[in-house]
């Protein structure tokens, strides 16, 4: 039975919709795995130690005199943004410059893993044995390359000269926050007091690492955690094995994500696919198994044979998408190149048991329910095609495969939340597109008996009984529509991941946006710098007087109470409001609304020195705040306490000075400050930058322009992995469509013959054939359009956080590309019927 019906091509649909399903599945499946598996190795090289105390302040001597009483290895490091220069001016007469993330650590650093340079760019690279040699750095190749200097030459840095010594090839606890994005420039902890670059309002990331015997790190673990927990070290956060890097971590598992939903969505077409093409298996075997019955097959045989036939099919299948999906996991890894740069190990058996297991659970759960009713009634019910009660038992093998499916997606996207949204709201979605369509065939039917279509003459009677013959079969009708809505809206959003959306994140920044940040300006250089920018053109207009950007004050302070209560991270369950709760606020005063700012609630507090404050949209929802709230800060160790009285919303697109949190001036004039400012600035007038620089050392510059683009490549590394995973799924949307056509196509192929039997001329059996797909078509693709744009809209807002206009365009695009797959696959589907004897399609029917 299994090879007559692979030579009749009855499987072809269900083992290509199956080998897609688990080659898309088991790619991410293989990625993730081999993922878990390095970070579980390298989980102490990646984090450079055993237990981490990471701190925005330099960490309580008490940790380090606890750990050594228990006899633990420690060593300290500290990160921050600072700029860098040559130390002599180049042919030019330039001295170039350059933000680096710059790196202070200790003697014993790494106490895990190991750090690797080299002598030069492209030599052999070695382990580094100690720290850089005094008055030495270890500095990035891009950071050479950047400042035009080789190894041996001197380096500025702060008020310091250094020489490189040495190229870091190697760096496993990088991470990826946002200062890590900069070239790395490696110095020893006990010479950064002589640079001069730390100091108030520097922005700083302390590190004691820890390492040692396992029941020495557990003890001291929990030492750490009876000190910080509960919000009674603000600003300490404590990093084990098992965060294994938590920025790269999360990085990837973001990306991975992404991915898994990717994957997912190619599964569940790939459920409807299957489906659909056992409908039609089954209807096409109904007389077979009816003749088996007759002839004395029992139901246990006609049940083992159609067993062993889709099991066989699901293990081939399986196989074949496992393997698929093995090489599709090698791609994914090319595209995420530079995301990865650690050897991973080899993948474990179980993403190919899940590829294999997914495949029998899609063609058990939904190829054979059709079919066990076809076992279980008389053989005079299966001739005259009369089922009864007996279909109730597909409704229950149905429910169990829905069950199976549902929980292989929660397993294969390694998370409850992420696989429950994913399977409930695509069943939300098909009961939408069903109920829809459903309606709009009741709709259709009240047309066709219309007084007004029956006088339109003969252009009316193909309009008329493509609408009748729709509405006689509602529901083979409503799921053809639904499966084709379904397939439509995937590709419409193929298209527009990779047109609307990534042109989107990238226009959502002006060209003229600001792309220079100077921090750190001292107050009494804060005349100086904006006379400096003044006197070379810098005129961003935001200085009424001068035209030069304005410089914005910026005092550091830390949330402590809301309406009186005490605020720690533990309070929320949201890991965005942890972090922001836990860590510093860049408060500033003003009495002028910032140009980009709006309110959304409340009233300006303009010139008033009365107590009150105004709160960001966006900070305001995280930690439930509203007007006439009052919140208190704790600033350099004294309390500022004001009500909130507006809330803004902000253009953080625009890249100019915006803060979270503004005051009047007579709140937070007193406290000690230092002045931001940003400004448009073209590659040719980079020199002024320098300038400044090398006169202030103390000032960092900013330029957003490669953190800007190093991001963008992140992105498009993502988004290629992403495209690559879109082949699977746009081919499962083909077989959707395909499946969706060729559902009813015998059913269309007996009545085409049937009204040429009763005289109706090629014309009009046409006629029939091409309203019945133009309606198909077109609610199919208004559907999709729709659909597509609602959730194209989704991942603009939640996930690349952007805007996303309507576009007009897309809903004729999708009804034309409904009409269009409909027209097409219809063509493909009756082209023969016409040609052909009316008596011969009747008896092929």
């Amino acid at each position: 039975m299994t090879a007559r019906d692979w030579r009749a091509g009855e499987l072809t649909m269900l083992l290509l919709a199956l080998v897609l399903a688990v080659a898309a599945l088991a790619s991410v499946g293989f990625l993730a795995d081999r993922l878990q598996r390095g970070l579980e190795r390298d989980a102490r090289r990646m984090i450079a130690a055993d237990f981490i105390v990471r701190a925005d302040h330099p960490v309580d001597p008490a940790f380090a005199n606890e750990a050594k009483s228990l006899s633990l290895n420690t060593a300290t490091t500290a990160i921050f943004p600072s700029m860098v220069s040559a130390a002599k001016a180049n042919a030019a007469g330039q001295t170039p410059t350059r933000l680096s993330a710059v790196k202070a650590v200790s003697a014993g650093y790494p106490l895990r893993g190991a750090l690797r340079i080299a002598d030069k760019p492209g030599a052999p690279d070695r382990e580094a044995q100690g720290l850089p040699p005094p008055g030495t750095v270890w500095v990035d190749d891009e950071l050479l390359d950047a400042l035009k200097l080789h190894v041996g030459d001197p380096v500025k840095v702060g008020t310091r000269t250094f020489t490189i010594n040495a190229i870091i090839t190697r760096e496993l606890d990088r991470g990826f926050s946002f200062v890590n994005f900069s070239p790395r420039l490696m110095i020893r902890a006990d010479e950064i007091a002589s640079t001069g670059l730390i100091g108030y309002g520097s922005r700083v990331t302390y590190r004691l690492l820890v390492a040692g015997a396992d029941a020495n790190v557990a003890r001291f673990a929990a030492f750490s955690h009876a000190q910080v927990d509960g919000g009674k070290m603000r600003g300490v956060v404590l990093e084990s094995l098992q965060d294994g890097q938590p920025q790269v971590r999360q990085t990837l598992d973001r990306a991975r994500h992404f991915l898994t939903l990717v994957s997912l969505l190619t599964a569940l077409l790939a459920a409807v696919a299957i489906a659909m093409a056992a409908h039609r298996y089954t209807r096409r075997h109904l007389d077979a198994c009816a003749a088996m019955r007759c002839l004395g097959a029992s139901q246990r045989t006609l049940r083992t044979l159609f067993v062993l036939e889709f099991a066989g099919l699901g293990l081939v299948g399986g196989a074949i998408g496992v393997a698929l999906g093995y090489a599709g996991h090698l791609a994914l890894l090319a595209w995420l190149g530079n995301l990865i740069d650690v050897v991973l190990p080899y993948p474990g058996p179980l993403p190919a048991i899940e590829g294999i297991a997914t495949g029998l659970v899609l063609l058990l759960g939904f190829a054979l329910p059709p079919l066990l009713p076809l076992t279980r009634v008389p053989p005079v019910r299966v001739l005259r095609r009369e089922w009864g009660d007996e279909g109730r038992a597909a409704w229950a093998a149905y429910g169990i495969g829905i069950v199976l499916f549902a929980a292989l997606l929660v397993i294969a996207a390694g998370d409850l939340k992420l696989g429950g949204i994913v399977a409930g709201g695509f069943a939300i979605g098909l009961l939408v597109f069903a109920g829809v369509a459903r309606l709009a065939l009741w709709c259709a039917a009240r047309v066709a008996r219309s007084e007004r279509l029956a006088g339109q003459g003969r252009a009316g009677v193909g309009w008329r009984y493509a609408l009748a013959s729709l509405e006689r079969r509602p529901g083979a009708s409503a799921l053809q529509i639904t499966a084709l809505a379904i397939g439509l809206m995937c590709l419409l959003l193929i298209a527009m991941t990779r047109n609307d959306l990534v042109e989107g994140w990238r226009k959502s920044t002006p060209p003229d946006a600001p792309n220079e940040f100077l921090i750190d300006i001292q107050p009494d250089q804060r005349d100086a710098v904006a006379a400096w920018l003044a006197a070379h053109g810098i005129r961003d207009g935001d200085n009424e007087k001068t035209g030069a950007p304005a410089l914005e004050p910026m005092v550091r302070g830390r949330l402590i109470a809301i309406n009186g209560r005490d605020v720690n991270p533990d309070q929320y369950k949201d890991e965005q409001a942890r972090r922001l709760v836990d860590r510093e606020f860049n408060l500033s005063y003003t009495t002028k609304l910032p140009d980009d700012n709006r309110l959304e609630a409340g009233t300006w507090y303009g010139d008033s020195s009365a107590p009150q404050l105004s709160i960001e949209q966006g900070l305001a929802k995280i930690l439930n705040v509203k007007p006439g709230d009052v919140l208190k800060f704790d600033v350099t160790g004294l309390e500022v306490t004001a009500p909130v009285t507006s809330v803004r919303k902000l253009d953080w697109g625009s890249f100019k000075v915006n803060f979270f949190v503004l005051m009047p001036p007579a709140l937070l004039h007193d406290f000690p400050a230092t002045y931001i400012t940003s400004f448009h600035l073209p590659p040719a007038q980079r020199g002024v930058v320098d300038g400044l620089v090398a006169k202030y050392p103390n000032v960092t510059a900013i330029d957003i322009a490669p953190i800007l683009a190093q991001i963008e490549r992140v992105l498009e590394q993502v988004i290629g992995a992403v495209q690559f995973l879109f082949i699977f799924t746009l081919a499962a949307g083909v077989l959707v469509l395909y499946a969706a056509l060729a559902g009813t196509r015998d059913e269309r192929m007996r009545e085409s013959a049937l009204l040429r039997a009763l005289g109706a001329s090629h014309r009009q059996v046409r006629a029939v054939q091409v309203a019945e797909f133009l309606s198909v078509g077109a609610l199919a693709g208004l559907m999709a359009a729709v659909g597509a744009q609602i959730v194209g809209s989704v991942l603009a807002t939640r996930v690349f956080q952007f805007y996303l206009a309507f576009d007009p365009w897309l809903v004729p695009a999708g009804i034309a590309a409904g009409v269009l797959c409909a027209g097409v696959g219809g063509w493909i589907s009756l082209r023969h019927v016409l040609a052909r004897p009316a008596l011969q399609s009747l008896r092929d029917a």
